[in-house]
């Protein structure tokens, strides 16, 4: 999830008259905008992939409506909303008149700073700001230049206003709709004037969401609710564990006479019934009774017949290895050597699910003219495609792949081996010779979900007499997600398993960070926020407990160790003015109860953000009451869309540190639903404040940042409040 930060060329092309995209509407102004790699630039178009559609584009239609296919998946996280409003800014039409939908795959899309299209890591927004803005001023050069020459007069002096083009002198005023045909004849000015942020009308202004409505009155179409002609539906029974193979179905001809079955099927490592209706596939699949035969030969991350989660975790806590530094300053073996006292903690992490709301889902279906079509959520369309391309033999431009909206995103729908059903349903469809849709029911998702690492971190910590610290090891024992995904260590560090350990922004003497990798048994992913999740828990818990050492206020050691940071120094303290003021604790509220308070900062995603937790606990349940977060993402598109997604962030983080755990005992999942994997429920989600400090540093991301400081705020505030470190997530058995 890591890309070099590298500014795109965004030079928009007027392409109507080349691929006038079907959907826009006849006299629609089609504008194209590409970011091709390098040396697919420099020899044009005959490296771009054969009947891919135009890059990424805005269509205004006569009736003045637009519409805007994005790069980028709407999941929840209000990206379409960002990008109409970026794209609207610089056009002068209102992100209300916008439509937006996915666009297809095509190699113009890879916008996120000019190199790839994925919608995560937090990228979309600041990866491509520059180049939405551009399109959006030379969509609105290209209608006052046709405007100019309808009305007669010099485009200098013409102005807009939101969806149309005036004429003061004249009082003449026309439509952008009116203008659309006649502007596709324009060519795209090679230099366009951005309009000064002072005069902005809708960035960094509060604007409704675009896509609520839809999904408000049901009519948002999601993956699951696809639907196409003559289509069949299915469902799998997985092995209990990946590595297993189908030896027998011992009633193989009952299941096939049971209501609407249409045949059965065995796949890797699954068992398939094809119906006339979900539920007969569903029911007859789970009364197949199956022998599972154990893997012969190389397979995939075969899971272990006694793997535990509970063994596993001590086993990181040994582990004796290779230590592979990312971070190092100053003199560590000085530092410990002169250290008044030291302190060494051992820090663990779990396994947990993404657990989205919509089970995963695909739809595929062959044509008659040779061509393929399937349905999946995904956040990386090129990427898929090029799986599909593979797993069908077909060439890509045989292939289309939709996106409809995620039902959930949390790293969730990237390419992961065994882990989402589109290869199922592309073999299900080639066998049968019809259109099937495969879902995933939620036991067989939570089966086949790849997990966010597990890990444990060694900490050694040194303290001066005045009892700050002086220095800080962390040795992560983990294995990283990309790592993990790819099967095999790679050359160099997974940056995804150590962040939020390293760049780490506190002016330590010396410091040392590294990683001891060891395999994981089970199937890897990336997870909201990635590394930051669990690392910052880490780190911001460790150093408390040098601050309790050293006889150390937790916001007075930090606001120390910020000095000279002027940035991370008024981020830190707009949390704790947002907070009222800070006190510790234990204090007794006015309802009687015992509470006590947490701080962390966090520094993901180019966002930096710090976040305090007030806590209690009754019956032996902890209780968040409050959770303030002040976060800096430089500057900003829509602060109502910051504040919901630092909402669902601190949900999700919440939800982490207090309950959700993936286990395993024997090799086998321990839960398989809900009821076994308990998340956070609304009775327990506490009253979220936060503070929106634009520091004018370059932009950040929004999805993911408000998460990683949460964690370790609750788990501050809970040590503090029982008097004894919290070192292992989640704290439900902190007793």
């Amino acid at each position: 999830m890591n890309l070099p930060f590298q500014t795109p060329v965004n030079d928009p092309v007027n392409v109507s008259r080349r691929g006038f995209i079907a959907g826009a509407g006849v006299g629609a102004l089609v504008l194209g905008f590409g970011v091709p790699m390098g040396a697919a630039r420099a020899q044009g178009a005959a490296k771009v992939v054969p009947g891919t559609r135009v890059p990424a584009f805005l269509a205004i239609r006569p009736d003045n409506t637009i519409l805007f296919q994005s790069p980028f998946a709407e999941g929840g996280q209000g990206v379409w909303t960002a990008m109409a409003q970026i794209v609207g800014e610089e056009l002068d039409a209102d992100p209300a008149s916008f439509t937006v939908e996915n666009a297809p795959p095509g190699p113009d899309y890879q916008v996120v700073f000019g190199q790839m299209r994925i919608t995560g890591g937090s990228f979309s927004v600041r990866s491509s700001y520059a180049t939405m803005r551009k399109l959006g001023a030379t969509a609105r050069a290209m209608l006052v230049q046709a405007a100019a020459q309808k009305m007669g007069v010099p485009a200098g002096e013409l102005t807009t206003e939101p969806g149309r083009v005036i004429h003061k002198a004249s009082g003449k005023v026309m439509t952008y709709g009116e203008l659309a045909p006649a502007a596709l004849d324009m060519p795209a000015p090679a230099n366009v004037a951005l309009k000064d942020p002072k005069d902005f009308r809708w960035i960094g202004k509060r604007q409704a969401r675009i896509d609520v409505r839809a999904k408000s009155t049901g009519k948002a179409q999601f993956s699951i609710d696809m639907k196409v002609e003559g289509m069949l539906h299915a469902a799998v029974q997985h092995a209990p564990r990946l590595g297993q193979t189908v030896g027998k179905i011992r009633n193989e001809a009952e299941v096939k006479a049971m209501k609407g079955v249409h045949s059965v099927h065995v796949l890797p490592g699954a068992v398939a019934v094809v119906a006339e209706r979900f539920w007969h596939a569903r029911r007859a699949v789970e009364a197949a009774q199956v022998d599972w035969a154990e893997a012969t030969g190389e397979t995939y991350r075969p899971m272990p017949a006694d793997f535990s989660t509970e063994a596993f975790a001590q086993y990181l806590a040994n582990y004796q290895g290779k230590e592979e530094v990312a971070e190092t300053a100053g003199d560590m073996a000085a530092s410990f050597a002169g250290a008044a006292s030291t302190v060494t903690a051992t820090y663990h992490s779990q396994f947990v699910n993404h657990a989205q709301l919509e089970p995963p889902s695909a739809l595929a279906r062959y044509n008659a003219d040779g061509t393929l079509d399937m349905w999946f959520p995904n956040q990386a369309p090129e990427m898929f495609l090029a799986e599909v391309v593979k797993a069908s033999g077909l060439a890509a431009d045989k292939i289309n792949i939709h996106s409809p909206l995620l039902g959930g995103f949390f790293g969730r729908h990237f390419i992961y081996p065994h882990g989402t059903p589109w290869p199922q349903a592309l073999e299900l469809a080639k066998r049968v010779g019809r259109p099937v849709k495969l879902i995933w029911t939620r036991e067989e998702e939570f089966l086949r979900d790849p997990l966010r690492p597990m890990a444990a971190v060694r900490f050694r910590g040194a303290l001066d007499a005045k009892g700050m610290p002086v220095a800080i090891e962390a040795i992560s024992v983990t294995e990283g997600p990309t790592e993990g995904i790819a099967d095999k260590r790679a050359a160099k560090l997974d940056d995804a398993a150590l962040e939020g350990l390293t760049g780490k922004k506190y002016a330590l003497p010396a410091k040392r960070i590294a990683q001891v990798f060891v395999k994981s048994p089970t199937t890897l992913a990336y997870w909201r926020s990635v590394g930051n999740s669990m690392n910052d828990f880490f780190y911001e818990t460790f150093l408390d407990e040098l601050a309790d050492k050293g006889g150390q206020d937790p916001y007075a050691l930090r606001l120390k160790l910020l000095e000279g940071n002027a940035r991370l120094t008024n981020l830190i303290k707009a949390a704790v003015d947002l907070s009222g003021g800070w006190k510790a604790g234990p204090f007794t509220a006015p309802d009687g109860s015992k509470r006590a308070r947490g701080i962390a900062m966090a520094s993901p995603f180019g966002t930096e953000t710090a976040a305090i937790a007030e806590v209690s606990i009754a019956d032996g349940q902890i209780k968040v009451h409050d959770v303030w977060q002040a976060i800096d993402p430089g500057s900003i598109v829509n602060p109502a869309i910051i504040e919901a997604q630092v909402n669902s962030a601190a949900a999700l983080g919440l939800s982490e540190v207090l309950i959700e755990e993936a286990v395993y005992k024997d090799g086998l999942r321990a839960a398989r639903n809900f009821d076994g994997y308990p998340i956070l429920t609304p009775d327990r989600m506490p009253r979220v404040h936060v503070r929106i400090v634009e520091s004018g540093a370059p932009m950040g991301g929004i999805g993911e940042p408000g998460l990683p400081a949460v964690p370790p705020a609750v788990a501050n505030a809970v040590s503090r409040l029982v008097g004894k470190r919290m070192r292992k997530m989640p704290l439900a058995n902190f007793a």
